[in-house]
């Protein structure tokens, strides 16, 4: 019986240990990051893809383009602004990597 306690509280401390490391990593990914560039549509003014999308397009330490797209709340507050002309700006959120794309989930736009 006491093997099975300690086998026990062994299992639980371990259990701890790698839900606090997940939940750090996960702060990390959600820092707030203000992005500087070209604010447009991915279908009409960079010509690529089928459907209308927003993004950014920002130069990183290359000179290289990197795109960002809004997630779908911003994009559906944002977008007619910017579908027929795009505009230089900067843009607050969060970014994360899915589906092989960087989306930030937008908390503020700018316009310059």
């Amino acid at each position: 019986m006491r093997t099975l306690v300690a086998a026990f509280a062994f299992v639980c401390a371990a259990m701890l240990l790698t839900a606090g490391t997940n939940a750090q990593d996960k702060k990390k990914e959600e820092k707030s990051v203000t992005l500087k560039g070209k604010i447009c549509c991915n279908k009409c003014e960079l010509g690529v893809g089928k459907d209308c999308a927003t993004v950014i397009v920002v130069k990183d330490d290359k000179k290289k383009d990197v795109v960002y797209f809004f997630d779908a709340k911003g994009h559906a507050k944002f977008h007619d602004d910017i579908c027929t002309g795009a505009k230089n700006g900067s843009v607050e959120g969060t970014v994360k990597d899915a589906d092989k794309k960087k989306i930030i989930t937008v908390t503020k736009v700018t316009y310059d």
